[in-house]
């Protein structure tokens, strides 16, 4: 069974159809991808607000764990995989951490013929860049991620990065872009540069280092979670790592969906 369990407060999104859509009237029919969409836009500006919206997509078990054998695709399923490529067919750019690049083997995003229109009326490239935050550049660039990107793939590194690596990366057809004084970068910074290239609707897919690195810098403004009804033990990381914050971070509910066990939760900074 499908079901949408509706957030009634005024910030939440109103998904297929609107307030008062309910289970029953979705059945048991797959979501479209027009749904989808709109359960997911990303919300307009407020007037003097941040023109950035900063939203991480993770899949987590039962029991916390992110990965299994060091990968994510174990744990996940057809819808959080059609929810996943709505996700990148919303963004701008996506952003990733170099590791999660080499684990996943990682591909550049691609052009989807029902989001061409959609992408093009906003204004949007055919598909989002992927952008690959790496203090030591140690990237393999035979990937298709940098051999055949729709779009160039963007390399987010400090400006105390080795010279050599940065013209090898410049050499793969790269945009090397500068978000730290040191090697590594700056998640604020980071958000910056992107937003200076036009990027401003932003998805991160991870890692957990990475997104932890989002969440103590409070650049996160939204997390979409898929809840995976499995337990796998282990010690396979959380969806985040790295240090705790000094004070939990709270953030709201807007939207959560069901299928076969699996949830799928949308959260906003509160």
């Amino acid at each position: 069974m499908r079901r949408l369990f509706p957030v009634t407060d005024e910030t939440a999104a109103q998904p297929f159809g609107g307030a008062g859509a309910t289970g029953e009237a979705l059945g048991d029919r797959e979501w479209s991808l027009a749904e989808l969409a709109a359960a997911y836009a990303y919300p307009e500006p407020a007037a003097g607000g941040r023109g950035t919206w900063l939203r991480a997509n993770m899949v987590s078990t039962l029991d916390g764990a992110a990965q299994h054998e060091g990968r994510s695709q174990p744990i996940s399923s057809a819808a959080d995989m059609r929810i996943f490529g709505t996700l990148r067919a919303l963004a701008d750019v996506v952003l990733v951490g170099a590791e999660t690049v080499r684990q996943e083997a990682y591909r550049p995003a691609r052009a989807r013929a029902e989001f061409a229109d959609a992408r093009k009326a906003a204004g949007q490239a055919p598909a989002p860049a992927i952008a690959v935050v790496t203090a030591s550049l140690d990237l393999d660039y035979s990937l298709p991620l940098f051999t055949s990107p729709q779009v160039p793939t963007l390399v987010l590194t400090g400006a105390a990065a080795a010279p050599d690596r940065v013209a090898a990366a410049e050499r793969a057809g790269a945009r090397v872009v500068i978000a730290g004084d040191g090697a590594g970068v700056d998640p604020e910074r980071a958000v910056a540069a992107l937003a200076g290239l036009g990027h401003t609707r932003l998805l991160t897919e991870g890692g957990p280092r990475l997104l932890g690195q989002l969440i103590a810098a409070e650049a996160l403004d939204e997390l979409c979670l898929t809840l995976s009804p499995m337990l796998t033990a282990g010690d396979a990381q959380r969806i985040a790592g790295g240090p705790s914050v000094a004070v939990p971070r709270r953030f709201e509910l807007v939207s959560l969906l069901e299928e076969a066990g699996f949830l799928f939760g949308r959260y906003r900074r509160s």
